[in-house]
């Protein structure tokens, strides 16, 4: 319960209005179920020629014995003007306008309860994907893409389903017992003592049940990430699945997943199917002892209820019997929400390691040089990169070399700030970066990677991607120097083709060619290529190549590549071996040396 007053404390403060109002409107209810039932009392004493004629008012007081000796008078005139007939069908019509009451503030507050429910889910998405584009890539480095996912679909939807369900319960129900259980102390205080001496074990009884839901329903869940991994990954690399003939071998470890999962929610399931049936027969046996205990306060001498007010007390308990039940089920949905919750606070209360300084300053372009200076990184315990230096001018062009996980990729990412550096500093005009605002630095920056990423979105709005409100001939000038805009005229729809997921109804050289012609339209002052032609044939690469070279001109790049024909017009070259530059310099003077280098291109020739 507790957990689930600090989730409503985190969320609910935007609504304040809306949960007066609903308290509001329930109360309202509450008052009026009590009056319908109330009236039965007169009712049943003039049934049974049980109710004393009264011929004289009392002054009116706040007080029941005031309202409830004077509306008899008015009941006693009534009667004798019209009798006893008509009397019953005026009180009848008392208590069906109290019921329309009643059920119209109900309705009134589950329509706020809605408002404030809806909104809640609203915000909490919002939330979680705003979260997720803050937060650094060491956090999805660490996390199953499948997941998260779960995270945001099925647990936000648990949540939806359970906690932000069970609020009706939570915000009219306690109103509806609380009103219900004064007017019972009003009635009989003795019974309603004796009622609530029974109540705590009742929830103990029902608590201990519904907390062994929070721990399975997690396990549940966790499953549904793992599952969900699995079909991730299944879509992402089926092609090699069907190369490899592993249909067999990824069904069965899928199978095997479903099956855990089942079982899993065979016992959740157990347990919260427990839940109705358990109510209930506590419930019955609670009005068996009531019935009993009443029973017995009536035929003593000296009994504070009569007959007829024995019968509305048993009406009004009945009233607090539907509330108490629905309130016993929100508390095992709510278990089963808080292990959600608990998954989605996974991402939101996930620390952001990349932070901006609060005084960090703006920066507007590249005046000078980037340097990196001692520069060290660590995944984990993992050094990546070792004391690494080096000063690249503005408009000048290094390149990259050096075989697989030399630390090429983590060089790069670290002058946007995908990483922070470990040791060292990497500075821009003489700043370190880490004083810069981010969303200047990487303003400052555009990026053609070796997989295109693209969004199952039209081809101008991928190109236009980066760039707030382009204009449609800024679009096309930055398509045509990147020889994309004739393959665009060619497709179905021109710019307003959509390419499909990542772009899948393209060839790699198209895909590239858009991610060139988005780089080109934001036309930032520094520029990186991370293998941009490396998986492409010699005609696409040629194509592409060729926007490259103009992308380049007069610009500051840094540029990872493995063919000789991006870095060979390079400003300089630097060949990092196991996270150190060993070797620097120009194309021919690197030959010169007949080091490292000089290996890498041998190789490649070959």
């Amino acid at each position: 319960m507790r957990e689930f007053l600090k989730i409503l404390k985190r969320y609910i403060p935007p609504y304040k209005s809306h949960l007066g109002l609903t308290f509001l409107f329930h109360f309202l209810s509450a008052l009026f179920a009590v009056f319908s039932v109330g009236m039965m009392i007169p009712i049943l004493e003039m049934l049974f020629g049980m109710a004393e004629d009264v011929n004289t008012m009392v002054p009116w007081a706040v007080s029941l014995d005031s309202v409830t000796h004077n509306l008899y008078y008015y009941l006693t005139q009534f009667k004798n003007a019209h009798g006893p007939g008509l009397s019953l069908l005026m009180v009848g019509l008392l208590v069906t306008f109290g019921t329309f009451l009643k059920v119209g503030f109900a309705y009134l507050g589950a329509r706020e309860t809605v408002f404030i429910r809806n909104g809640v889910v609203r915000d909490l998405r919002q939330q979680i994907y705003a979260r997720i584009l803050r937060l650094a890539l060491p956090f999805f480095t660490e996390e199953r893409k499948g997941d998260i996912m779960a995270r945001i679909s099925g647990d936000v939807s648990e949540v939806e389903n359970s906690i932000m369900a069970s609020l009706d319960m939570f915000l009219k129900n306690p109103v509806l017992i609380a009103v219900f259980l004064v007017s019972l102390l009003i009635l009989s205080p003795t019974l309603t003592l004796f009622i609530l001496v029974l109540l705590p074990p009742t929830g103990i009884i029902i608590g201990r049940i519904g907390k062994s839901l929070k721990k399975v329903s997690r396990e549940g869940q966790d499953k549904m990430g793992l599952m969900l991994t699995i079909i991730e990954e299944t879509l992402g690399g089926l092609r090699i699945i069907k190369a490899f003939n592993a249909e067999g071998k990824m069904e069965n470890r899928f199978n095997g997943e479903v099956k855990q999962y089942r079982t899993i929610m065979n016992r959740l399931m157990w347990r919260r199917e427990l839940a109705h049936p358990l109510s209930e027969l506590l419930g019955t046996f609670v009005m068996v002892l009531i019935v009993w205990f009443g029973g017995t306060l009536i035929l003593s001498q000296n009994s504070e209820l009569s007959g007829a007010t024995f019968i509305a007390y048993l009406a009004i308990f009945y009233q607090v019997i539907n509330p108490a039940k629905a309130f016993t089920s929100a508390l095992y949905a709510i278990q089963k929400g808080l292990a959600s919750m608990n998954r989605i606070d996974k991402i939101l209360l996930a620390d952001v390691t990349i932070k901006e300084k609060p005084d960090a300053l703006p920066v507007g372009s590249l005046k000078h040089s980037i340097e990196y200076r001692e520069v060290s990184f660590a995944y984990s315990d993992r050094e990546v990169l070792k004391n690494v230096s080096v000063t690249v001018p503005k408009g000048s062009t290094v390149a990259l070399v050096g075989q697989s996980g030399s630390g090429k990729t983590t060089f790069v990412d670290l002058l946007p700030r995908f990483y922070d550096v470990t040791a060292g500093q990497i500075l821009i005009d003489g700043t370190d970066i880490r004083d810069l605002k981010l969303h200047d630095l990487r303003n400052l920056m555009g990026n053609v990677n070796q997989e295109a990423i693209l969004f199952n979105d039209t081809i101008y709005n991928n190109i236009a991607f980066g760039v707030e409100s382009p204009s449609r001939e800024a679009v096309i000038t930055a398509a045509k120097v990147a020889n994309a805009h004739e393959f665009i005229l060619e497709s179905d729809n021109g710019y307003d083709t959509v390419i499909g997921d990542r772009g899948s109804k393209l060839s790699g050289g198209q895909r590239q060619r858009l991610s060139i012609a988005r780089a080109i339209l934001k036309n930032p002052d520094i520029l990186i290529l991370d293998e941009a032609t490396s998986s492409l044939d010699t005609e696409s690469e040629r194509l592409v190549q060729d926007a490259l070279e103009k992308l380049l001109k007069n610009r500051t790049s840094i540029v990872i590549a493995h063919r000789l024909s991006t870095i060979r017009n390079a400003d300089f070259i630097c060949v990092l071996h196991k996270g150190k530059i060993v070797e620097t310099g120009k194309h021919d003077d690197l030959l010169a040396l007949n080091g490292r280098y000089t290996k890498l291109c041998q190789l490649q020739s070959f």
